[in-house]
Formats: C-alpha cells, structure tokens, sequence
C-alpha cells in the first residue's frame, strides 16, 4: 500500500506482522497491541525497529512508560466516520509525548487529511497511489491556524504575538 509521508510517496521499510508469525531479529516491523502485551519484555529488549498497532478502541494508555521505544504508531481508521483515531493521535502527541512516526491506516481520505495532520499524524497509508498529488494539495489549504492543536504549529493568536514583538 503506497505510503505518503513528508509530503511524498516513500517506500514502506515495515512490515506488518500477524500475531502468530515469527518475528525476523531484524526486520522492522509493526505488531499488534495485544501482541505486545503478550511478548512486552521480549519486544522491547529486541535490537530491530519496532512499531505497534492500534485499534480505535484500544487505550493508549497502554503504551505509557514505553512509548517512545516505538519508531512508529499505526492508527486504525476503520472507516470514515469513526473519528476516535483522531483522539488517539492528540493523545500520544500531546500526553504520551510520542515523537515517532504517527501513521493512519484504514478508511484515510483526501477530505479528513488535514485534520489528521492537525491531531499529529505525519505519515498516511493511501489506498491509490495516484491519489497522493490530491493529498499534498490538501495540505496546502490552509497554511494558519485559529486552534493550537497536535501538530505542533503556532496558533494565528501566537503568530500575531511573535511579529508585533520582532
């Protein structure tokens, strides 16, 4: 599935894996949540990358103390409508302080990218490859912000106070 990240398509060096294949001892790969709860100490103490992904109903709560020994977090959009993926994001951004790869999986449309930028997501898994042009556009929108949110950009509010002290 082409990958879209930092604004263009790149090559997926994961892999992910089932809960009952064999890991390789270097492979990067992502595993399941309930996977890493069963294999916690093995998975942390290996040497390869390693990733971990979230239903949209798991806790992200789970992963605290250990977060950022993960290079990447997939989150699931099982289909558009169902947003709680975007509360995950903010969540591990802002509360967890995860500063890995943040990557929805799923359901991710062209219409809901820019939000997902905004909850902190940085890396999209795109169903069509051709689509990923519209994706970029869709970023370039909207360049400022009312809201602070989990992408870490500044607010108007903040951008306004950083000129009128220059």
């Amino acid at each position: 599935m082409p990958l879209l990240k930092a604004g263009r398509l790149v090559e997926d060096p994961w892999r992910v894996v089932d809960d009952a294949a064999p890991l390789s001892a270097s492979e990067p790969v992502i595993v399941s949540l309930a996977r890493f709860q069963a294999e916690r100490q093995t998975l942390l103490e290996r040497w390869a990358p390693l990733g971990v992904k979230l239903r949209n109903s798991d806790a992200i709560d789970a992963l605290a103390g250990v977060v950022n020994r993960f290079a990447v977090i997939a989150l699931e959009f099982p289909k558009f409508s169902d947003g709680r993926a975007y509360s995950q994001a903010r969540g591990l951004r802002e509360r967890l302080g995860f500063a890995g790869e943040l990557r929805a999986t799923g359901d991710v449309l062209i219409d809901q990218a820019l939000f997902m930028r905004r909850c902190g997501f940085d890396a999209y898994e795109i169903a069509e490859a051709a689509r990923a042009p519209r994706f970029v556009e869709a970023f370039r929108t909207f360049s400022v912000f009312y809201q602070p949110a989990g992408d870490g950009s500044a607010p108007v509010a903040a951008l306004r106070r950083y000129a009128s002290a220059a």
